[in-house]
């Protein structure tokens, strides 16, 4: 398992497959700030209301020069039909290999009703136009989560 990453660390490169076709990589977002949001599953309700909220305020981050993107273990498919049902307006990035979840650290043992299983704790980066870790908001709660994060894109500029 990885260390966690933190403010101030050079964000691990990446590229992977997103909702639409296509790829987004963090060499290809160079020069932008960066809002990469992990989340658990495609269309469970947590992870719809925290799409909902970027989504809603996906012109604010336009606005502030800000990319952002999710990332799950969900397939490409899995994200086409969320994207969909929910008319969402952030790219989705599929870690079906979970190679980036490791490399952000996000991928963890988890704990219900007793039982171990690995899975991705609810994490988001705001990484600088150069590459660079800004914030890490780990163990998130959603209500609010996005303006948060907005207000932080913000300072940046």
């Amino acid at each position: 398992m990885t260390a966690k990453l933190a403010a101030g660390d050079k964000a691990p490169a990446f590229s992977l497959p997103r909702d639409g076709g296509g790829k987004l990589s963090l060499a290809a977002v160079k020069g932008k700030p960066l809002v990469l949001y992990f989340y658990p599953k495609d269309d469970t309700s947590g992870c719809t209301k925290e799409a909902i909220e970027f989504t809603e305020l996906r012109k604010d981050f336009e606005k502030a020069g800000a990319v952002v993107a999710g990332v799950s273990p969900d397939s490409v498919a899995a994200h086409d039909k969320f994207v969909k049902k929910h008319k969402l307006g952030v790219a989705l990035l599929s870690d079906e290999s979970k190679t980036m979840l490791e490399a952000y650290g996000v991928w963890v043992e988890k704990s219900m009703y007793g039982k171990k299983y690995m899975g991705v704790e609810r994490t988001t980066f705001l990484i600088d136009a150069k590459g660079k870790i800004v914030r890490v908001w780990n163990k998130v709660k959603v209500p609010g989560h996005a303006q948060e994060v907005l207000a932080a894109v913000k300072e940046l500029a």
